[in-house]
């Protein structure tokens, strides 16, 4: 009997014994599975902080960054790529051509895969505003030399060729200007030395004419000069009060011979306001305002010059002729360098081309800002603003 109760006891000690060893097993397996779900849950953050991390240095990057798979699928595009190419979905996943529909792009690619790279690619995008983009590509590949993908970087080159469109054109424009006046004295002066010089009145008609292509060349130079000074800021305003109405006496007095040639009447309809201005450059900007209107304003015409306070503590100028007026495509590149509405009547009529650039520049020195308004038949109205003067209490 003992025996038996000996084996029975024996037996239900090892059954609570394995009960316990279950239940320890059971809890370490629940913490081992709870180390790695805690682990792996450690691991995704640590791989999405990297994800997020990378996602913000590239889209930091001001150039555009794309990054094509061994397939030649897109895996990576930053916000600079996509405002490049104005993309508003998500392109990854997408080939060159289904997502650019650019097959000068897709062949640049193709031919990174057997060049491994691609340097200082220029891109030209069409549509309404011209762009250009210099891209850079280069083969990803594995320590064994395996091609893994391509990366491309683009860089926005628009405005550098625009730079170099207006130095072609200002250098072009230069050229003609100077071209023209020169050839005249050239070819007027070789009359004279052939014999010209011994008809009297030949001979002052002639010079004459070298004078005023002399004086011609002077103003041009002079205005190339002092645009120049504008654009480089080298030039420093000497502001002070000015009296706007005393000052623009001054310029219709200086012009008044001009106005009667043409038989034009000048007013001068300014209040009596101070300006905080630099007197000497407000002149040219009125001189080349209203020599303007004159000369485009129509015969026995009106040329008013007028203002009013406008908000933020300017005062807005404005000068009016009763001309033939300005074409609407016109009106916003009237401030250009020599650009002319009517290239034959403007330079029939003289003048560098550059007055309404000049006036530009200065009134912007001033912290103002200038613009036109025009109907085709009912004349030209060029406004401009000013700071006026506050005196001090």
């Amino acid at each position: 009997m003992w025996s038996t109760l000996t084996i029975l006891a024996l037996l239900a000690l090892a059954a609570a014994g394995h009960a316990g060893w279950r239940r320890k097993f059971l809890r370490a397996q629940e913490a081992h599975r709870l180390e790695i779900e805690r682990l792996k849950a450690e691991q995704q953050r640590a791989a999405i902080q990297v994800q997020t991390r990378q996602e913000t240095l590239f889209n930091s990057m001001i150039e555009g960054l794309l990054l094509l798979d061994a397939t030649g699928r897109i895996q990576l595009a930053n916000r600079a790529f996509a405002e490049l190419f104005d993309i508003t979905t998500d392109v990854r996943g997408k080939t060159i051509m289904e997502a650019l529909r650019l097959a000068e792009l897709a062949e640049l690619v193709a031919s990174v895969t057997a060049e491994k790279q691609v340097l200082e690619h220029e891109l030209r995008l069409a549509g309404l505003s011209e762009r250009w983009l210099q891209v850079n590509a280069a083969a990803i590949s594995d320590g064994h030399d395996e091609w893994r993908g391509t990366v491309l970087v683009f860089h926005d080159l628009t405005q550098l060729k625009q730079f170099e469109r207006t130095r072609q054109e200002f250098v072009a424009n230069v050229s003609h200007e100077l071209r023209t006046p020169l050839s005249l004295i050239k070819g007027y002066v070789e009359t004279l030395l052939d014999g010209a010089k011994d008809n009297p009145e030949v001979e002052t008609r002639f010079l004459q004419t070298i004078q005023r292509n002399s004086a011609r060349l002077q103003f041009l130079i002079e205005d190339l000069l002092t645009i120049s000074e504008l654009e480089s800021g080298r030039i420093q305003m000497n502001l002070q009060s000015v009296d706007l109405r005393t000052l623009v006496d001054k310029v219709l007095g200086d012009l008044s011979a001009r106005a009667r040639t043409k038989e034009a009447t000048l007013v001068n309809d300014l209040p009596n306001v101070l300006v905080h201005a630099d007197a000497d450059r407000l002149h040219q900007v009125f001189g080349n305002l209203v020599d303007n209107a004159i000369k485009y304003g129509r015969q026995a015409g009106t040329v008013v010059v007028s203002g009013r306070p406008a908000d933020d503590g300017m005062f807005e100028v404005r000068v009016q002729d009763d001309g033939p007026g300005i074409p609407p495509e016109a009106l916003e590149r009237v401030f250009e360098r020599f650009y002319r509405v009517d290239k034959a009547r403007s330079r029939e009529q003289g003048g560098t081309g550059l007055g309404l650039s000049i006036v530009k520049h200065i009134v912007q020195g001033h912290g103002g800002r200038v613009w036109a308004k025009s109907e085709p038949g009912k004349g030209a109205l060029f406004f401009f603003t000013l700071p006026v003067m506050v005196e001090n209490p």
